[in-house]
Protein backbone atom coordinates (compact mmCIF):
# COMPACT_ATOMS: atom_id res chain seq x y z
CA UNK A 1 0.00 0.00 0.00
CA UNK A 2 2.93 2.50 0.83
CA UNK A 3 4.52 1.64 -3.05
CA UNK A 4 0.91 3.12 -4.54
CA UNK A 5 0.59 6.04 -1.79
CA UNK A 6 4.38 6.72 -3.03
CA UNK A 7 3.61 6.21 -6.87
CA UNK A 8 0.61 8.46 -6.49
CA UNK A 9 2.38 11.29 -4.47
CA UNK A 10 4.99 11.35 -7.46
CA UNK A 11 2.33 11.61 -10.39
CA UNK A 12 0.68 14.38 -8.50
CA UNK A 13 3.61 16.33 -8.50
CA UNK A 14 4.73 15.64 -11.50
CA UNK A 15 1.91 16.60 -12.99
CA UNK A 16 1.34 20.16 -11.37
CA UNK A 17 4.72 21.21 -12.33
CA UNK A 18 3.88 20.50 -15.44
CA UNK A 19 0.72 22.42 -15.39
CA UNK A 20 2.53 25.46 -13.25
CA UNK A 21 5.78 25.10 -16.15
CA UNK A 22 2.53 25.74 -18.70
CA UNK A 23 0.89 28.76 -17.65
CA UNK A 24 4.19 30.34 -17.32
CA UNK A 25 5.43 29.57 -20.96
CA UNK A 26 3.07 31.16 -23.08
CA UNK A 27 1.71 30.04 -26.33
CA UNK A 28 2.13 30.89 -29.79
CA UNK A 29 -0.84 32.57 -30.20
CA UNK A 30 -0.50 35.36 -27.51
CA UNK A 31 1.40 38.42 -28.70
CA UNK A 32 4.90 38.63 -27.28
CA UNK A 33 5.72 40.89 -24.25
CA UNK A 34 6.85 44.32 -25.93
CA UNK A 35 10.39 45.12 -24.87
CA UNK A 36 11.08 48.80 -23.79
CA UNK A 37 12.31 51.25 -26.78
CA UNK A 38 16.28 52.47 -25.50
CA UNK A 39 16.73 56.28 -27.29
CA UNK A 40 18.88 54.96 -29.95
CA UNK A 41 16.01 52.48 -31.16
CA UNK A 42 12.95 55.44 -31.25
CA UNK A 43 11.99 56.68 -34.19
CA UNK A 44 11.14 60.18 -33.81
CA UNK A 45 7.88 61.85 -35.49
CA UNK A 46 6.59 62.20 -38.01
CA UNK A 47 6.58 58.36 -37.96
CA UNK A 48 5.74 56.30 -41.16
CA UNK A 49 2.85 54.19 -41.37
CA UNK A 50 -0.44 52.77 -42.86
CA UNK A 51 -2.43 56.41 -42.16
CA UNK A 52 -6.36 56.36 -41.48
CA UNK A 53 -6.76 59.94 -41.22
CA UNK A 54 -8.74 62.02 -43.72
CA UNK A 55 -7.76 65.12 -45.13
CA UNK A 56 -10.39 66.75 -42.76
CA UNK A 57 -9.61 65.03 -39.84
CA UNK A 58 -5.62 65.52 -40.38
CA UNK A 59 -6.58 69.62 -41.07
CA UNK A 60 -8.34 69.41 -37.31
CA UNK A 61 -5.62 67.77 -35.84
CA UNK A 62 -2.85 69.89 -36.89
CA UNK A 63 -5.13 72.96 -35.95
CA UNK A 64 -5.47 71.65 -32.95
CA UNK A 65 -1.64 71.57 -32.84
CA UNK A 66 -1.57 75.06 -32.59
CA UNK A 67 -1.14 76.16 -36.29
CA UNK A 68 -3.54 78.17 -38.17
CA UNK A 69 -4.66 78.63 -42.48
CA UNK A 70 -3.83 74.73 -43.13
CA UNK A 71 -3.37 74.53 -46.88
CA UNK A 72 -1.77 72.00 -49.16
CA UNK A 73 -2.22 68.83 -47.33
CA UNK A 74 -0.92 65.77 -49.63
CA UNK A 75 -0.55 62.47 -48.18
CA UNK A 76 2.84 60.92 -49.22
CA UNK A 77 3.79 57.39 -50.44
CA UNK A 78 4.62 56.75 -46.61
CA UNK A 79 1.42 57.52 -45.14
CA UNK A 80 2.38 61.19 -43.53
CA UNK A 81 0.35 64.20 -44.18
CA UNK A 82 2.30 67.16 -45.01
CA UNK A 83 1.31 70.56 -46.27
CA UNK A 84 2.17 74.45 -44.80
CA UNK A 85 0.44 76.48 -41.98
CA UNK A 86 0.80 79.16 -40.07
CA UNK A 87 2.66 79.75 -36.67
CA UNK A 88 3.44 83.07 -34.77
CA UNK A 89 2.87 85.01 -37.75
CA UNK A 90 5.02 82.66 -39.80
CA UNK A 91 4.62 80.26 -42.79
CA UNK A 92 5.78 76.64 -41.97
CA UNK A 93 5.65 73.02 -42.74
CA UNK A 94 3.70 70.52 -40.94
CA UNK A 95 3.51 66.81 -40.86
CA UNK A 96 0.66 64.10 -38.94
CA UNK A 97 1.74 61.13 -38.80
CA UNK A 98 -0.45 57.61 -38.77
CA UNK A 99 -0.38 57.96 -34.58
CA UNK A 100 -1.44 61.56 -34.54
CA UNK A 101 1.58 63.15 -34.19
CA UNK A 102 2.15 66.75 -35.72
CA UNK A 103 5.54 67.85 -36.43
CA UNK A 104 6.79 71.42 -37.44
CA UNK A 105 9.42 70.83 -40.38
Amino acid sequence: MRKISLGLAALALTCSAGLALAQTAGSASEPAAEKPMTSNQAEKPPLTGANSFTEAQARERIADAGFQEVKGLKKDDKGVWRGQAMKSGQSVEVALDFRGNVVQQ
